[in-house]
């Protein structure tokens, strides 16, 4: 699970830990979950630990793997880097200490553009002291309905070099985004058996708050049984913006 993604805004994975724990409605149908239990039945070492079955599932037990600090040294050319497409690096269950080292790799490998994501907001503002804040690191949170829109002030409060917003799943509407210090807004539909609807009057909202506030943004997917089922057109156009394409100055 790492190297090349076929993630439409980010180029390689890295999985410094892996497993989590659902905690909001975004979490219902997590991709990582299943395909954790699939890895598990491969025989995958990284997905041998079962997490709690109310919350997680066969294979995604939240697991720490230090011998994959060393990967992004590996990497000679730049690339831009997720980190942690399968778990959630602000999970409570890893400890501070690993989170600095995970913070450390970065620093030291400024040729790539790291993209952490988290719904954990709350543990990521408290101990955003604690860790190095290089110009490489973009550190995002998931928003998938208004009553997430919370870690969306946790965020603000953080000193990384693009601060952005993961809307998806988008779940319902989101009329009064508050976008100051945000630098890149990502949205999309759930894909998926069971994926939920997704409204386009939703999207287009999103978007237009987008415009009118200067934000880059980038739509997705609309989602359906396979990520690619409805494609990513929207109102005749492939919204691909990112603060770099947009010509925003980042580190």
């Amino acid at each position: 699970m790492a190297d090349r993604s076929a993630i439409e805004w980010t180029e390689a994975t890295w999985n410094p830990t892996t497993g989590c724990d659902r905690i909001s409605a975004g979490c219902d149908h997590c991709y990582a979950l299943t395909l954790a239990k699939r890895l598990k039945a491969m025989g995958h070492a990284k997905y041998q630990a079962d997490g709690d079955p109310r919350t997680s599932g066969p294979g995604f037990a939240l697991t720490t793997h230090p011998d994959a600090l060393r990967l992004p040294y590996r990497w000679r050319a730049p690339r831009t880097v997720f980190v942690n497409s399968m778990s959630d690096l602000f999970h409570a269950r890893v400890p501070t200490t690993f989170v600095r080292e995970v913070f450390e790799v970065m620093a030291d490998t400024p040729r790539h553009t790291y993209q952490v994501l988290t719904k954990r907001a709350r543990r990521l503002r408290l101990i955003a002291d604690q860790l190095p804040w290089p110009g490489n690191v973009w550190m995002g949170v998931s928003v998938e309905d208004a009553s997430q829109t919370h870690r969306i002030d946790d965020l603000r409060a953080v000193p990384a070099a693009v601060r952005f917003l993961s809307i998806e799943p988008l779940l319902g509407p989101l009329p009064a985004l508050d976008l100051r210090g945000i630098g890149w807004v990502i949205v999309g539909g759930e894909s998926g058996p069971g994926h939920r609807p997704l409204d386009p009057a939703w999207v287009r909202d999103v978007r237009d708050q987008c415009i009118s506030s200067k934000v880059p943004f980038f739509f997705k997917q609309w989602g359906g049984r396979t990520p690619k089922a409805g494609g990513r057109s929207l109102d005749g156009r492939t919204w691909d913006q990112s603060p770099r394409r947009m010509g925003i100055n980042v580190a």
